[in-house]
């Protein structure tokens, strides 16, 4: 079966689409056999193609204003949830055309606007929260096949926080008997998947370690009118201010134990602006290096604090997602991990390239819940039980 999936993350910079082939010997799911983890030996996983489209800049700039916001029209929301619909299903058709296939199963993750994967107190109430946005039955309407959508609440309902998700896709393929991988995605968020030699999913830790590319893009943009740092070019000339590094490496979400996930709600406008206060006169430039400094030794904080200790021996650490790209970023982060002696690679070196990760995890999340199996990792989200994720919107 062919599956798109498709993927806008918290950079809201645009849609991701990726065609996988996917297949399986595994039984369908069900509360008499109730099993506790995936079994990778009974999938196949063939990365078909993908391919990226911009969101046009007004909608870029209202899906960023919703986001997090403290208030917001009800009837915009509406709005924006079938409109981004629309450019999803317009997505996928595109690229159907463009590659010369027909997909027979989409996994739609859709935009977040918001989540809180820490239960918090609302009308007498602790709740754990999320949403995405993104009408799966539009996209199932104007694609002609079914959608799977809306993965995240499945697994807070079963005590998760509903994130990190594609340490699912990680461990399918980046397991091995022999060597123990550290896999770190860079988008708007970072986050890792720790996958010990001959582990079982049960023994996987992932977590979100903080900043990805989110507060450079902010500080780029708001200092500079510019999305982002292109080739981490501003980065490169400017100086890291290590006082204002050290400060934010003791803020509670760097040193709370995982599982834990992270979006706009700690890293995002509100951040940002008090990230460049804290960089008081100091050149642009600088502010610009010192983010993407944060992001580096974040990551590196992570897993010298949470993975090495306690998780067995690790030799490889495999980088994907847009912060990958970013030379400079590179660089601090090889040089953080250097006394780890860890080894950096390129998700694209295991045949799936670093940019179509995120989009190919949730296609095999929706072939996943299409054959009624469940498709999170309870050891990374802190879910109680497997769950099978997402909504099915039928065309």
């Amino acid at each position: 079966m062919i599956v798109a999936g498709v993927m806008s993350g918290t950079s809201a910079d645009g849609i991701n689409v990726a065609l996988v082939r996917l297949g399986s010997s595994q039984p369908m799911w069900s509360r008499a056999t109730r099993p506790r983890v995936v079994d990778p030996s009974r999938l196949t996983f063939k990365f078909v193609a993908q391919a990226e489209y911009p969101y046009p800049k007004a909608v870029r700039r209202a899906v960023l204003q919703a986001m997090n916001a403290t208030q917001a029209s009800v009837a915009d929301l509406a709005r924006l949830n079938f409109l981004l619909a629309e450019l999803y299903a317009e997505a996928v058709l595109a690229t159907q055309r463009r590659f010369h296939t027909k997909v027979e199963l989409i996994g739609c993750h859709g935009q977040t606007l918001y989540h809180q994967g820490e239960s918090g107190k609302f009308m007498g109430r602790k709740l754990a929260v999320t949403w995405q946005t993104g009408e799966g039955a539009v996209i199932a309407a104007r694609v002609g096949v079914p959608v799977v959508s809306d993965f995240r609440p499945a697994d807070m309902a079963a005590g998760g926080k509903g994130a990190p998700l594609v340490p699912f896709l990680d461990y399918l393929l980046y397991r091995d008997q022999q060597v123990g991988r550290i896999v770190q995605n860079i988008g708007g968020i970072a986050n890792l998947t720790a996958i010990p030699a001959a582990a079982s999913a049960e023994h996987v830790t992932a977590f979100d370690t903080g900043p990805g590319n989110m507060v450079i893009d902010a500080v780029t943009d708001r200092l500079f009118g510019q999305p982002y740092d292109r080739d981490g070019r501003i980065a490169a000339s400017g100086a890291v201010l290590e006082p204002v590094i050290s400060a934010l490496l003791r803020q509670p979400f760097v040193r709370r134990q995982p599982p834990k996930t992270a979006g706009r709600e700690e890293f995002g406008r509100e951040f940002a602006q008090q990230f460049i206060k804290r960089c008081g006169r100091a050149s642009k430039a600088d502010v610009v290096a010192t983010a993407t400094a944060l992001t580096a030794r974040s990551i590196a904080d992570a897993v010298r604090r949470f993975v090495l200790p306690c998780r067995g021996r690790f030799r490889e650490f495999v980088v994907s997602g847009g912060g990958a790209n970013n030379p400079t970023l590179m660089a601090m982060l090889a040089n953080e991990l250097r006394p780890l002696h860890l080894t950096i690679r390129a998700s694209d070196e295991f045949g799936l390239p670093s940019a179509a990760k995120e989009a190919a995890a949730f296609a095999l999340m929706a072939y996943e819940t299409w054959n009624h199996r469940p498709s999170n990792v309870p050891s990374a989200t802190g879910a109680k039980r497997p769950a099978i994720l997402g909504k099915i919107s039928y065309a």
